[in-house]
């Protein structure tokens, strides 16, 4: 499983997505161009101390994303406002791509077409969106309780899930 950001436009928000990625044992995977300079320096304050245990990937455009996760045999699991099924109500698989648009925009109409599926969080009437990094952590969460794929408690003998 990976987490995937496209063209994120707030570095606290990628920050917070790699300290769930660490923690959690999931690559992280940012869609250039983002609005701010990518690198430690920008995740410092969100990502804290977790930075060197994620694991990013860094990919010059959605092309090259693109041609990544299909290489690898990934379904592209788009989390958006405009998704015909709930993320809870979706059977994910380990080796599912959850792709979360940027804050200000979403995603273009191209890579909702590539998506294998649409799925959304849902919300009260009249309320938008949720932040990002929000959104990334409970459709991991969801995704890794579906699969198994959370990593053993502390002291189990239990090793991760690849």
């Amino acid at each position: 499983m990976i987490l995937a950001l496209y063209c994120p436009d707030i570095a606290q928000n990628a920050g917070t997505t790699l300290r769930t990625g660490a923690c959690l044992g999931v690559p992280v995977h940012i869609i250039e161009p983002a609005g701010f300079p990518v690198g430690a320096a920008a995740f410092r304050r969100a990502g804290m101390d977790y930075l060197d245990a994620a694991l990013l990937v860094r990919h010059a455009s959605f092309a090259a994303f693109e041609a990544s996760r299909r290489a690898e045999g990934r379904r592209l699991v788009l989390f958006t406002t405009a998704g015909e099924t709930r993320y809870t109500d979706f059977v994910f698989a380990p080796t599912d791509a959850l792709l979360f648009g940027r804050e200000s925009q979403g995603v273009p109409q191209e890579v909702h077409a590539l998506a294998d599926a649409r799925v959304t969080i849902p919300l009260r009437p009249g309320l938008r969106s949720l932040n990002v990094a929000v959104s990334a952590a409970m459709g991991l969460g969801e995704a890794l309780r579906q699969t198994g794929g959370f990593p053993p408690p502390v002291g189990s003998p239990v090793a991760p899930q690849g």
